[in-house]
């Protein structure tokens, strides 16, 4: 069987994404979703959780002017 995963960056203006993603991951791999975000944390947590995706996640971004840039390219990022 083939691996199934992809380390992705995305450097804009506005964020910096850096993702782990493994939709095969061993029983003892850890999620670590970090952003700037509380809720948006608990949400890509709770994806990484019921989807059984093993899930690393570095995001950050100008949220002090508007939280949806980052939330948009980490979108774009784990699509």
């Amino acid at each position: 069987m083939s691996a199934r995963h992809a380390h992705l960056e995305r450097m804009t203006k506005e964020t910096s994404i850096r993702l782990h993603l493994d939709l095969d991951p061993a029983a003892d791999f850890h999620r670590n979703i970090e952003t700037p975000l509380p809720f948006f944390n608990h949400m890509l947590d709770t994806l990484a959780t019921h989807g059984h995706l093993g899930l690393k996640l570095d995001g950050r971004g100008d949220i002090e002017v508007d939280p949806h840039h980052l939330v948009e390219d980490v979108g774009i990022v784990l699509g």
